[in-house]
């Protein structure tokens, strides 16, 4: 060992009391940002309770309803399924998921949402127009009127729902791409053969 080294092991070995090794306990952390401490149910929960209050839409369905109706909109269920598992019928099913702004991309598939969104023609004459049923227009009146308060909200509710029901898995693995993306930037250039 040269004398630099040697220095530096008896600075070491007077600083850690004569130890040979020095460890310090670690904790596993998931990322900077804060963790909100409540169950992903009473999150759920509050988030309902919100738009209740804020919207005040009128549902037969109980809080609890509410959620299981939006954690089947984020398993992939459709309304059928949904209702089934509720025993209720699809339209309430819909109406609560608009409700929620839990708007699905096959919602409007047969209609653009921005053309009919200010027209003021009745649900006949946009029918007849769309060739589509005149329930099937007021279903789209009533998705474009939710992706509206929604952006009005600049979409605060869904957002929550997507941090709390979305695909945990899906999320974590984005974030380890962007963990290592940014390691091999930051030691991109850096030499890496160093001894000791």
């Amino acid at each position: 060992m040269n004398d630099k080294t040697e220095e530096l092991r008896e600075i070491f070995t007077d600083v850690t009391d004569g130890e040979e090794t020095v460890t310090e306990s670690q904790e596993n952390s998931r990322g900077s940002l804060e963790r909100d401490d409540r169950s992903d149910e009473e999150r759920l929960e509050s988030v309902v309770q919100q738009m209740r209050e804020r919207y005040a839409f009128e549902t037969p369905l109980t809080d609890d309803e509410l959620i299981a109706v939006a954690r089947g909109f984020y398993d992939g269920e459709d309304d059928a399924d949904i209702a089934a598992d509720l025993d209720v019928d699809e339209e309430t099913v819909f109406e609560a998921r608009m409700s929620l702004h839990l708007v699905g991309e096959d919602d409007a598939d047969e209609v653009d949402l921005a053309a009919i969104r200010d027209r003021e023609e009745d649900d006949a004459t946009l029918a007849d127009e769309y060739d589509v049923s005149e329930p099937q227009i007021r279903r789209y009146r009533r998705v474009a009127a939710a992706e509206d308060e929604s952006r009005a909200a600049n979409d605060r509710y869904r957002d929550e729902f997507d941090s709390i029901l979305a695909d945990a898995e899906l999320s974590e693995r984005l974030t380890t791409d962007v963990r290592e993306d940014g390691l091999e930037d930051a030691t991109e250039g850096m030499e890496t053969d160093v001894e000791f």
